[in-house]
């Protein structure tokens, strides 16, 4: 089979991943949710390969930004990098691991145990080191200065030995100050990475496609636990918890915030789960926030009513409304593009309606959410200009919700850029019983 032909349905595209004789193309890849890892009957993700395509997407970025190496201390980074993951949410506020990366040469993993442990299974890595030295003041305490000086050297002898004798520019991920400082006492020149790594992890490869989608399936099962389960009297947060239960069963990490509320708390919007005991009637509205499978992020926003009985005419307008937002947008997430004409031709809510939006109208995902961030108006003093391109998961949001009213909706689908247009990637349905042909 050629599966560089152009297909029209899911059914094609699983054919094409069957079969698989040359890599999925980012449109196959869009329609497929590949079966989970310990199997051996079915096309798996290519997750060598995966690896491979982000690793190199960094060196690129490192060369094409100017830079002789860099280190990354951040484990969603640091798996991107090279795939290895250790107490991820544990090493996000206390520093234990770090890597070093090079434009061109080895990549060298500090990690402790178990790390050391996982990244000696992965080809992405070419030397581990158990030399590893505390920049967190947790563990270096009042020898902290010690202990980042300490860490200088060692970076300074890889950065000598890899880049070359001399000044070199390094890109550093959050070492902290003290380490960052020592590093420049070096006679280095140091950056912040986040240039890098954004640049490089806008694009995604069609195994990280695949990736993605294991993830929204996972958060549709918590969509759909959470629906199974919405009654009169649920809490907020009993509710709340089968989304976790759903991602950890699932096999993913955490969800970034708790953002689900119902009836007077949907408005305004960016209230996290409470105690609150849901009603009949109520809307109850959620962002899943979800970092699942490989690491990789769903983010999704749906609206419920609690039963029995019918929803209100109100309610029915506020939800076709961010409905209509969500759909008419994502005809503009087309690759080339620009941020600003994408602004420039949003859909507008009707008036009163759009007054406090959400506070993006599209956003970049890969591994949680990322760059780029799109605003609502070319004006507006924080934004930034650039262009789509195939390959970006951009997700498009909606909220409409009058200013003091008493209900709110919020919407959001994740949509893959291609050459060929949008594809919604996240496909929990909306809500029939909502919708209505009157805005």
């Amino acid at each position: 089979m050629d599966t560089d032909a152009p297909m029209n349905d899911a059914t094609d595209y699983s054919q094409a991943f069957a079969a698989k004789p040359q890599p999925l193309t980012l449109e196959q890849a869009a329609w497929i949710t590949p079966p989970m890892q310990a199997v051996d009957t079915e096309g798996m993700i290519d997750v060598p390969r995966m690896r491979r395509f982000r690793q190199n997407r960094l060196r690129e970025q490192i060369r094409a930004q100017g830079f002789d190496a860099i280190i990354l201390v951040e484990p969603l980074s640091i798996r991107y990098a090279t795939g290895v993951r250790n107490c991820t949410l544990f090493q996000m506020h206390i520093q234990a691991g770090y890597l070093f990366m090079p434009a061109d040469g080895p990549v060298v993993y500090f990690d402790s145990e178990p790390g050391r442990n996982t990244g000696s299974t992965l080809e992405t890595i070419d030397e581990i080191r158990d030399d590893l030295l505390p920049l967190s003041y947790m563990f270096a305490g009042p020898r902290h200065d010690e202990w980042t000086r300490k860490w200088a050297d060692q970076m300074d002898d890889l950065i000598q030995k890899h880049c070359g004798q001399g000044k070199k520019k390094i890109a550093v991920e959050r070492a902290g100050f003290h380490a960052e400082q020592a590093l420049v006492e070096k006679g280095h020149v140091v950056s912040d990475v986040a240039p890098v790594l954004a640049h490089a992890r806008k694009i995604k490869s069609p195994e990280e496609i695949l990736a993605m989608n294991l993830t929204i399936a996972v958060a549709e099962d918590g969509m759909t636990r959470m629906r199974d389960n919405l009654r009169n009297g649920v809490m907020e947060q009993e509710l709340w918890a089968h989304m976790w239960s759903a991602l950890i069963e699932g096999g993913g990490e955490w969800l970034d915030y708790r953002l689900l509320a119902s009836g007077e708390r949907t408005n305004p919007w960016q209230q996290e789960a409470s105690s609150r005991m849901i009603r009949a009637g109520d809307l109850v509205v959620f962002d899943c926030g979800m970092v699942g499978p490989f690491s990789y992020g769903a983010d999704i926003s749906r609206a419920f009513r609690c039963g029995p009985g019918r929803p209100s005419d109100y309610q029915k307008s506020l939800y076709t409304m961010a409905h209509t937002e969500v759909m008419e947008n994502t005809k503009l997430v087309q690759s080339g593009a620009a941020y600003s004409d994408i602004a420039l031709n949003r859909h507008l809510p009707p008036a009163g309606f759009g007054d406090q939006p959400y506070p993006c109208m599209m956003h970049g995902l890969g591994m949680a959410d990322e760059w780029p961030v799109i605003l609502h108006s070319p004006d507006h003093p924080e934004f930034y200009d650039g262009q789509l391109e195939p390959g970006m998961v951009i997700c498009v949001e909606s909220y409409i919700g009058e200013i003091g009213g008493v209900e709110g909706v919020k919407l959001e689908d994740m949509v893959l850029v291609t050459e060929s247009g949008p594809i919604t990637l996240s496909r929990y349905p909306f809500e029939e019983e909502l919708m209505t042909k009157e805005v």
